[in-house]
């Protein structure tokens, strides 16, 4: 049984050596919402996430929650604390019931070691990471509360696989989730769904939301005066 064969990171590795890997792991189980990872804890262990789905969040001195992203099955995560050595840099929280394999930072290392393209993919997704934070830093700093929420929405759609030139985000996280990504409050976040539902911008069906024009969305954010929102 070659239990992660899902992780895209392990998509080179060989069935039996995959297989050989996940016997160096650890295999646990969370419940929706049970914590996974705590922020500045001395875990260094690299998490594959093998059923699921899990979301990357820190707190401000306030309690208010940051949200820096949500991670699928077939994902992995834990590579920073694991290559550095140091504390985790933020708190990871099941969104759903999981299913996750821990590798230690020592065997993580050296599989990154004895495979160069593994070590690569890591390194690219790091610098996705870095290029992210660059992203979200400038929009603190130039965008209003209404002109984030609009800037993630268009960050979470992808092409509508159905109809051409339409966007869409499927599964739509909850609002309180979307004010966590954008840094503000779920109650801007319902305001601004509202306005771009009524000018029909936006469409809800089930848990998928559709964006009739993600590039007008765009200029829109960019047009509206900073400080717009709270």
């Amino acid at each position: 049984m070659d239990r992660l064969a899902a992780v895209s990171l392990l998509e080179e590795l060989g069935s039996h050596d995959r297989e050989d890997l996940a016997k160096r792991c650890s295999w646990r189980t969370f419940r929706k919402n049970q914590l996974v990872v705590e922020s500045q804890s001395d875990d260094r262990d690299v998490y594959f996430l093998v059923k699921g789905s899990v979301r990357i969040v820190n707190y401000s001195l306030s309690g208010r929650p940051v949200a820096y992203a949500t991670a699928e099955a077939g994902a992995y995560f834990g590579e920073l604390a694991a290559i550095d050595g140091r504390p985790r840099s933020a708190s990871v929280v099941a969104n759903e019931d999981s299913q996750l394999a821990a590798l230690a930072p020592e065997a993580f290392v050296g599989l990154m070691r004895s495979h160069p393209n593994i070590a690569l993919a890591v390194m690219r997704r790091l610098a996705g990471i870095v290029r992210s934070c660059d992203e979200r830093i400038m929009d603190l700093s130039t965008l209003g509360a209404m002109q984030r929420v609009i800037m993630e929405l268009c960050r979470l759609a992808k092409p509508d696989p159905i109809t051409a030139g339409s966007w869409i985000i499927y599964p739509c996280p909850a609002q309180r989730e979307i004010a966590a990504r954008a840094s503000t409050t779920r109650e801007t976040v319902a305001r601004v769904f509202t306005q771009l539902q009524e000018s029909q911008q936006i469409r809800r069906k089930g848990r998928s939301l559709y964006l009739s024009d993600k590039a007008a969305l765009e200029a829109l954010a960019l047009r509206l005066a900073p400080g717009g929102g709270n």
